[in-house]
């Protein structure tokens, strides 16, 4: 699994991690049944302090991501479905997002509140 962070975003560092951890799954990179890496052993390898992926992993298990099992840590429990459909709406919504010129940030603001 691939997870890259950017300090200089606005976005938190644990809403990046979550969103990559997330991305991962839904796209079936990771599968149910997984363990993901201890919450110091991700926090060393990513040079991020530990509170950082504990409160990743908080947000992924309070979506029903994952399981936080003391002993033998985040374990993947989300079924990832075809989001073939929705995946390519998304790219289409990015496209034309792009060509607008509205920044991500703003995009996922709008993608949240029309959510909602």
């Amino acid at each position: 699994m691939l997870i890259r962070l950017d300090p200089a975003s606005g976005v938190a560092l644990f809403d990046q991690l979550a969103g990559n951890i997330r991305a991962s799954i839904v796209s079936g990179r990771v599968r149910p049944g997984e363990r993901l890496p201890a919450a110091r052993e991700l926090a060393a390898s990513l040079d991020v302090n530990v509170h950082t992926v504990l409160r990743a992993y908080q947000e992924l298990r309070d979506e029903g991501l994952i399981e936080l099992r003391r002993g033998r840590g985040a374990v993947v429990v989300h079924d990832p479905r075809d989001y073939s459909e929705l995946t390519a709406a998304i790219e289409a919504l990015v496209a034309q997002a792009r060509a607008h010129e509205v920044p991500p940030a703003a995009l996922a603001a709008l993608i949240r509140e029309a959510y909602q």
